[in-house]
């Protein structure tokens, strides 16, 4: 399976250079400083999956030169979905398809508005990684995992009372060509997998989706404004209660949608920023910090958008939104070329 990563950043890198480590066939689309240093020097990687460089990877800023991929994995910001879905159509095989893995609800429709909806799949990824320099990727913690599905809902998984994610399995991949599993998905689980990279395949992936954003949304909305890591926030009850107010807006709005989320979804992204390491942020916090363009809009201002679509109330995302949006603009108008 040839694999290109669009995106050569935090995630694109790490996960990349975990695929590429165990012997599989890997380019990365990258540009500027990170794409000079990976031509350079190879790719560097950090975790506690792995400590290993690679001297040598496959990296062009030309698509034409990396295709044709036959899964490409989209790591770049919910903002620049729309910037390289073309890239994206002309690395795709034939029988090709993509995996976004950002954050928020709506990267699958935007790539899919440019290659064709049978050609993406819905993804996510759990994990905090980040570019320490150009060619060095590290990775904090024990999250590193990939959720993938076919967009839509598998209703017999559903009906039977089963958890909204099922672990893939090891075996033959699922001859399904319904929404959850299907032989493409199972077949980069698998590879995902033996990269010892943790693959989950979902049967509902909007669910799935909207839970990872309830859990994101809150993470960098929340430590954007308190400019806090995840242990401040958590220990203190006011940041903790708006942590818990942001996550049931975001249910409310999801829900108001048609999405199926777990009754206990606010809980359970609690108790997992609950065990995150005490310095952890989230990169739209980090962005935010930094002066640079950030995910304010498609999570934070998305959810108060599709909340007024769909007549929800998001009176903490709205105050979140306007404290955050003078930082957003600013890092954005010194980022456009002069």
């Amino acid at each position: 399976m040839r694999i290109v990563v669009v995106g050569a950043g935090g995630v694109g890198s790490l996960v990349g250079g975990l695929l590429a480590r165990a012997g599989n066939d890997v380019g990365f689309l990258a540009r500027g400083r990170q794409l000079a240093a990976l031509r350079a020097g190879g790719l560097e990687v950090e975790s506690p999956r792995g400590t290993f460089h690679l001297p040598k990877v496959d990296a062009a800023g030309d698509p034409a030169s990396l295709a044709p991929a036959d899964a490409v994995l989209v790591g770049v910001k919910s903002w620049q979905v729309r910037e390289v879905a073309p890239a994206v159509a002309r690395l795709l095989a034939p029988e090709g398809f993509a995996l976004p893995l950002e954050n928020g609800v709506e990267a699958a429709e935007e790539l899919a508005a440019t290659v064709g909806a049978g050609r993406v799949v819905g993804g996510l990824c759990h994990m905090l990684a980040w570019l320490e320099r150009p060619g060095l990727v590290r990775h904090m913690g024990e999250h590193l995992r990939v959720t993938m599905g076919e967009l839509g809902v598998r209703e017999d998984i559903i009906a039977s009372g089963q958890a909204s994610e099922k672990q893939a399995p090891r075996g033959a991949a699922d001859r399904s060509a319904g929404p959850g599993g299907s032989a493409r998905v199972e077949a980069l689980a698998a590879v995902l997998r033996a990269a010892h990279i943790d693959a989950t395949v979902a049967p509902d992936m909007g669910a799935a989706l909207w839970e990872k954003f309830l859990f994101i949304a809150a993470f960098g909305g929340v430590g954007a404004a308190t400019r806090s890591p995840i242990g401040e926030v958590r220990a203190i009850p006011e940041s903790r209660a708006l942590l818990q107010e942001v996550m049931e807006e975001i249910a409310a709005v999801a829900r108001a949608r048609g999405v199926r989320l777990p009754a206990d979804a606010t809980a359970r992204a609690l108790r997992t920023l609950d065990g995150l390491p005490a310095t952890a942020t989230a990169s739209m916090q980090r962005d935010l910090q930094a002066g640079k363009p950030s995910e304010l809009r498609e999570q934070t201002g998305a959810i108060v958008r599709m909340g007024r679509e769909a007549a929800v109330p998001t009176p903490a995302n709205g105050v979140l939104l306007a404290a955050l949006l003078p930082q957003e603009l600013r890092a954005s108008a010194a980022a456009q070329p002069t």
